[in-house]
């Protein structure tokens, strides 16, 4: 028999007390930091030791309510657009839209393995120029009961989405918050160098696709089994209710598809976050109820049930963001930054700019935000460059590939762990499945910074 798969709130709690006890082993110290547009910087070469702050047993059982408190927008995001995806749900239009999908691809067996390249891209697309990220926690909401619908499982419904965002994120040619704020610091005009990332964002985005489709290929030819039926998890197990694909569906799901748009142009142009995003859904919601003639008790009562689903994921998000609270209240984050960027000082050329990336992956399991690791990392990052003899332009990448591809693996990202929470993967299965992949684009990407660094691709 297999052994059940350690729950997703008992790995989070044990990297939660190894930091805790880091916190007794890295010296403690600071970097000065100041404002520069609105956001606060590091200013190199100003590292110092400061007072130690090693964390107790009590700051250990303080900080899962911290990790709420930094990590509020997102939980409420979550409580709130599942809430807001439930009453969509129940006016049946998404599973009739899904049914139609899967109908189409029944009668059209030629296009049916187009459907999850053509979704990957899109996703990849929106990772690539507005960074798509916590949108993930909407849109597997989506994909897993298509995936499922298929004859596939959650791990391709979640992989459609997530993977898909993430090769482009980690590819991104024009992406604001990340690239763009990385250049900006660099003293980088914003949005160059895009014609050799939008190659770099082509290999990812294929790389993404092509793992995702060999592993539908493999369930669909029985040479594979489903991990999460080998581990007995199967949270969306149940056979959709077939609906009639009715005209207030189809309004239903224009306007759907019309908020998507809307949600991709506010985050590009107009600098559209959580709030504005969630306010978006739930009007979404409240106008599908009125459309599907829901009444208030029936919209009520889906809401909460779909609030009261994601309530382990919001518990798992808080415990995540908790382990950095414990690592920026024990003063240990900038320790761990000095001593990796300072690793790469003696490196030969070839050689520094492969630690510049993998020391900017390592930093991100710590400062697992995109535009926060830019604005920490990046100040060290580019007079360190400039001292080693590497392109600023390289560098950039050697931070976005390191920022963006750990994301898809790392516990302490409070949208990964909410993901997998979601669809009912545990860790271990994801990490178990998805590894290789992690393991072909960083050799990509090792070669692609190579190739950078000694080709005029700038």
């Amino acid at each position: 028999m297999l052994k059940k798969s350690p729950d997703a709130l008992v790995i989070i709690s044990v990297v939660l007390l190894l930091m805790v006890a880091l916190t007794w082993i890295i010296p403690a110290g600071s970097y000065q930091r100041e404002m520069v547009n609105g956001a606060e910087r590091v200013v190199a070469g100003t590292y110092a030791a400061t007072e130690s702050n090693p964390q107790g047993i009590g700051d250990l059982l303080m900080a899962p309510i911290k990790g709420f408190q930094g990590a509020v927008h997102i939980i409420a995001f979550v409580l709130l657009v599942g809430g807001a995806f439930s009453v969509l749900t129940a006016t049946g239009a998404l599973d009739a839209g899904l049914q139609e999908v899967v109908r189409f691809a029944q009668r059209n067996p030629s296009l049916r393995h187009l459907v999850v390249p053509m979704l990957m891209v899109l996703f990849s697309l929106g990772g690539c120029t507005f960074g798509m990220s916590e949108e993930n926690l909407v849109f597997i909401l989506i994909t897993i009961p298509l995936a499922r619908s298929m004859g596939y499982d959650n791990i391709v419904g979640v992989a459609i989405p997530f993977l898909g965002s993430a090769a482009g994120f980690a590819g991104a040619a024009i992406n604001p918050f990340t690239v763009g704020i990385a250049q900006g610091i660099a003293e980088l005009p914003i949005g160059s160098g895009a014609g050799y990332r939008w190659v770099v964002w082509t290999i990812f985005t294929a790389i993404a696709i092509i793992f995702v489709m060999r592993y539908i290929l493999r369930l669909e030819r029985k040479k594979v089994v489903s991990p999460l039926n080998q581990d007995g998890q199967d949270k969306f197990a149940a056979e959709p209710v077939q609906h009639s694909f009715t005209k207030s569906h189809m309004v239903i799901i224009v306007l759907f598809v019309l908020s998507l748009l809307l949600l991709m142009h506010g985050s590009n142009s107009w600098g559209w976050y959580i709030d504005e995003i969630c306010a978006l859904f739930i009007g979404l919601g409240l106008v599908a109820a009125i459309i599907g003639r829901l009444g208030v008790g029936t919209t009520v009562k889906a809401f909460t049930k779909g609030a009261n689903d994601m309530l382990t994921a919001a518990i798992i998000i808080a415990l995540s963001r908790s382990v950095l609270e414990v690592a920026e209240n024990g003063r240990i984050i900038d320790t761990m930054l000095h001593v990796l960027a300072s690793s790469v000082d003696d490196m030969p050329q070839a050689i520094s700019v492969q630690g510049m990336f993998i020391v900017q992956g390592l930093i991100n399991i710590f400062i697992p935000s995109g535009s926060g690791q830019a604005a920490i990392t990046m100040p060290i990052m580019t007079p360190l460059a400039d001292l080693l003899s590497i392109s600023r332009q390289t560098a950039v990448l050697a931070f976005q590939f390191g920022d963006g591809l750990l994301n898809i693996i790392i516990p302490t990202s409070a949208v990964t762990m909410g993901i997998l929470s979601i669809a009912g993967i545990p860790f271990n299965i994801w990490l178990k499945w998805v590894w290789k992949l992690v393991l072909i684009m960083t050799v990509a990407s090792m070669a692609m910074l190579a190739i950078a660094e000694h080709y005029p691709v700038w």
